[in-house]
């Protein structure tokens, strides 16, 4: 199963304000839009997005509802070469001070307008603000058992440790999901302001079968979907789609 990250969604209530804001502040262009009768779904990305790299799904619900953000999924990362440069261009542009380099060890913190969070990391590779991870608290197991991701790497602190997984073989501009686990039992409400990852593979028939013998949760099959994608659930509840690219 190839199993390269495609996009993660998250639910916003002023489509506008947010496309605004991506398209202002990290230079996102539109890559694709899905109009549906009750909702909008557009991708987003920097222009010279990696092959690999993975997009940003806005979604839009025409009902005007709002949302939880809970505390089950944790942010979305993205690059450049600074931090310390790109924290204090974003404060410049008016984006509000949430989270300082100074502050942390090489990294900070802005949200967007609904509150969704987006940590600025250092790297030397990848279109600068393309999305470098994505935080959930999950299980490692999961992952490489049912999509075949292997462990890219780990980061170990006093009170919780964080896990990266990609694919076998994955670019290094491909999208990691970073695994977070806080060593104090503490329980998560995922919250719907955060929607789901998607998964790309090459077969959608073949990938949903693989997950089915490896006792993946039967959340919503490719039958259900109209044959164009697939959602499955891992251990913590968090949705993952299954489409091909």
């Amino acid at each position: 199963m190839d199993g390269t990250l495609d996009h993660t969604m998250m639910r916003v209530e002023d489509l506008e304000e947010s496309l605004d804001w991506y398209r202002t502040h990290l230079d996102y262009e539109e890559k694709g839009r899905w109009e549906a009768d009750t909702f909008t779904n557009v991708f987003l990305g920097p222009e010279d997005v990696h092959d690999e790299g993975a997009l940003l799904e806005l979604t839009y619900n025409h009902d005007g509802r709002s949302y939880t953000m809970g505390d089950g999924w944790g942010h979305i990362a993205v690059r450049v070469e600074d931090v310390h440069d790109a924290y204090y261009e974003l404060m410049d542009e008016g984006v509000e001070d949430y989270r300082r380099p100074e502050d942390n060890p090489g990294y900070a913190f802005v949200t967007d307008p609904d509150g969704h969070e987006i940590e600025i990391v250092e790297r030397d590779f990848g279109a600068r603000w393309s999305i470098d991870h994505e935080d959930a608290d999950d299980h490692l197991g999961w992952w490489t058992r049912k999509f075949e991701h292997e462990h890219t790497g780990r980061w170990e602190a006093d009170t919780f440790a964080n896990y990266f997984v990609k694919p076998e073989d994955a670019a290094d501009e491909a999208m990691a999901v970073e695994l977070t686990y806080n060593y104090d039992g503490r329980s998560y409400e995922l919250g719907d302001a955060w929607g789901h990852l998607a998964v790309r593979v090459d077969d959608l028939d073949d990938s949903w079968e693989s997950l089915m013998t490896r006792e993946a949760a039967d959340y919503r099959d490719p039958e259900s979907c109209d044959n164009n994608y697939g959602f499955t659930k891992d251990p913590d509840g968090h949705e993952v789609e299954v489409v091909t690219s």
